[in-house]
């Protein structure tokens, strides 16, 4: 056998069991119910009716209530099967996701090693295909109460579009413990040896939850060998290193945690150091973009960086996000960029918020197929570093668009992503939040342009410069003027052209709460009682308030009346009082364009602001709106060229260097782990 023929066996998945035999995400780990697959909406047809019916029973909970115990989980990687029952390992995290490996690595066969003890059990092997069908592949029974081990021998041939492989245990009279399970290949042996990892963490102003997420770092001991270095960004007042947990963050994680301080940039300025620091240290394979308020599974950094090491060309690896208040709740199962819209969303044949806890995998037909994404979010995302030293580091965007315009520069340049199952945080959902109204307004919308200026396949950003002029109309009978202001001058910032993102970048918050200040919309209360009370100069005519939705033909005729009402003087009353007190998930602009005035709680619950119709700004502002947006139309093709032709010398580390300065060798202090 020559050097070249030479492989070795190599470990790609473990069995695991919850940290901290946590209940609440023990769906994701082991399953107890039946499989009960939804339709094929191929089998279905084109019948609106029959798509309708179909379309919600795929949504319908399919757990009939079979309980586990916490006891059963024996440890990290055991798992206790009582007797008589049958559990499935076909899960979020125990499932091999068979399609990734076979897409996008070298791996072309892999082994399944299970070890049971107890006497009378049933080892059941399962694959799916891309229609969710499952087919047994394999059985094996104990014959013995002392552990006895199986290995089965598994092709990833037929795993072109989709499909998974998993096993069930069901136990005799006696209870049995599945006591490991392992999914390794046969690679060549330059392959056998793991990479390492950078760990980027930009954090401000949130020390506990961050010195928590390090401490599940550090305490992980089969995580350790992998790390090269975890890294935090410290952007804030309140430090990290002041949080009661950090001490033992610190002592679980050595030497190899460095806290560096610098000036709020944003999360792309904490992520661009991190990158930085990566490139220019040198001794990392890749670099993981990781936010800080995120719940880690440790097992997911190995995994993401055992694939990346068997990718076939350098892969960019992403994890998962689910629902840190509802833990089976996945977010999504990945993002593209929609080119025409140029906005991030989940591919259509997807479905979002998806709770695994009540249609569990083997029942999710659409979970099987592999969904191939344009980028990963970095609340999660491992980098190769020579991805880094060939396309740059982040896009100076302070936060917002800097993962997505990543993930769109990295797949031109080659190099794709891939959101790879079983690699995942929990973190806060974007659907408790609606950020495209306060100070993040700014930020949404010039780094969207700012990308699809890079990346759009487009003329003038295809559909985008017409929305947006309608977005702002909507702003404005909304009676959101401040975020009307900030929408215009991210426009005009674009105009100005790229050079000035890394101008802008320190003290970017300062100048954007600057545009914000002076409108009522944007001046939170805490207190319902800062307002005045709720009153009207008349009812609304014939008792008429309704919550209802409008149909599309309603809405159509909304959008076309209410410009015209908001050049009418408003009411005299609204002046003085609120004409109505409406809920954050009601705040829709057909509801809100019908009042003079309001008071409108925040997406996040914790705060109310009171809108006034203003028909003066209302005509100010859509004028401009209609000004700069021709102007944006027009100046299109020159900004695209512009802001191509310099991507590479922003995003450069020279570039990020000039912009760090002030905190890079001989800046503020690194506050290195063991540091007095």
């Amino acid at each position: 056998m020559t050097a070249t023929d030479q492989t070795a066996s190599r470990l790609l998945q473990r069995q695991i069991m919850p940290i901290d035999r946590d209940f609440d995400v023990l769906a994701l780990y082991v399953d107890p119910e039946e499989a009960k697959l939804d339709a094929d909406k191929y089998e279905i047809g084109g019948n609106k009716a029959a798509k309708d019916l179909n379309n919600a029973a795929i949504r319908q909970s399919t757990a009939t209530g079979r309980s586990l115990h916490p006891d059963q989980i024996e440890s990290r990687t055991a798992f206790r099967v009582n007797s008589g029952q049958r559990l499935s390992f076909g899960t979020y995290f125990n499932a091999f996701p068979a399609s990734y490996w076979r897409r996008w690595t070298i791996v072309s066969a892999v082994r399944l090693v299970v070890t049971l003890k107890g006497e009378g059990a049933t080892l059941l092997v399962y694959k799916s295909m891309a229609r969710g069908n499952a087919q047994r592949v394999a059985t094996a029974e104990t014959d013995a109460s002392g552990s006895q081990t199986f290995t089965f021998d598994l092709t990833l041939k037929p795993f072109v579009d989709g499909g998974w492989y998993w096993y069930d245990v069901i136990a005799g009279d006696a209870d049995v413990v599945v006591e490991s399970a392992e999914w390794s290949a046969d690679v060549p042996a330059d392959r056998a040896e793991h990479g390492t990892v950078d760990i980027a963490i930009t954090t401000m102003n949130r020390p506990d939850y961050c010195a928590e997420l390090l401490g599940q770092i550090g305490a992980d001991e089969t995580l350790r060998p992998y790390l090269d270095s975890v890294m935090v960004m410290e952007q804030g007042k309140d430090k990290v290193t002041g949080s009661e947990h950090f001490p033992a963050a610190e002592k679980a994680l050595g030497e190899k945690l460095r806290v560096l301080e610098q000036g709020n940039l944003g999360g792309s300025g904490g992520y661009a150091r991190g990158q930085l620091e990566c490139v220019r240290k040198g001794t990392a394979t890749y670099a993981l973009m990781m936010d800080d308020d995120v719940v880690c599974e440790p097992e997911g950094i190995i995994r993401a960086a055992t694939f990346g090491d068997l990718a076939r060309r350098p892969t960019i690896v992403g994890g998962h996000m689910f629902n840190i208040y509802s833990r089976s709740r996945l977010h999504s199962f990945g993002e593209i960029v929609q080119p025409w819209k140029f906005w991030w969303q989940s591919p259509l044949d997807t479905y979002s918020d998806w709770d695994l806890a009540g249609r569990n995998l083997r029942s999710s037909r659409w979970l099987h197929k592999r969904i191939d994404v344009d980028f990963n979010g970095w609340f999660m995302c491992l980098i190769p570093r020579v991805v880094l030293e060939q396309i740059g580091l982040s896009l100076p965007l302070f936060i917002k668009w800097d993962d997505s315009e990543f993930g769109l520069r990295a797949k031109a340049a080659g190099f794709p992503t891939v959101t790879f199952p079983g690699a995942a945080v929990w973190h806060v959902p974007w659907t408790d939040k609606n950020d495209g109204l306060d100070w993040q307004a700014y930020l949404h919308q010039r780094n969207r342009f700012v990308a699809a200026l890079l990346h759009s396949p487009y003329p003038r950003g295809g559909r985008m410069i017409r929305e947006s002029r309608n977005h702002q109309i909507s702003h404005l009978v909304s009676m959101q003027y401040s975020t009307v202001w900030m929408r215009h001058q991210a426009l005009l910032d674009i105009l100005e052209g790229p050079e000035k993102l890394h101008e802008q970048l320190d003290g970017l918050l300062a100048y954007i709460n600057g545009i914000r200040a002076g409108h009522s919309d944007a001046q939170l209360e805490t207190d319902r009682d800062a307002f005045p009370p709720v009153r009207r100069e008349k009812p609304p005519r014939k008792g008429r308030d309704s919550a209802e939705i409008p149909t599309r033909l309603g809405t159509l005729i909304s959008a076309g009346l209410q410009p015209l009402r908001q050049l009418k003087p408003p009411r005299t009353m609204s002046r003085e009082f609120p004409e109505a007190e409406i809920r954050a998930m009601d705040a829709k602009w057909y509801k809100l364009a019908t009042y003079d005035s309001a008071v409108v709680s925040m997406a996040d619950g914790t705060s109310a602001a009171l809108y006034r119709r203003d028909p003066e700004q209302f005509r100010e502002l859509a004028a401009k709106t209609f000004v700069i947006h021709e102007k944006l139309k027009k100046e299109w093709p020159r900004l695209a060229e512009e802001y191509r032709a310099k991507l590479a010398d922003v995003v450069s580390p020279e570039a990020w260097e000039k912009t760090l300065a002030p905190w890079l060798d001989g800046g503020l202090e690194d506050v290195s782990a063991g540091d007095d």
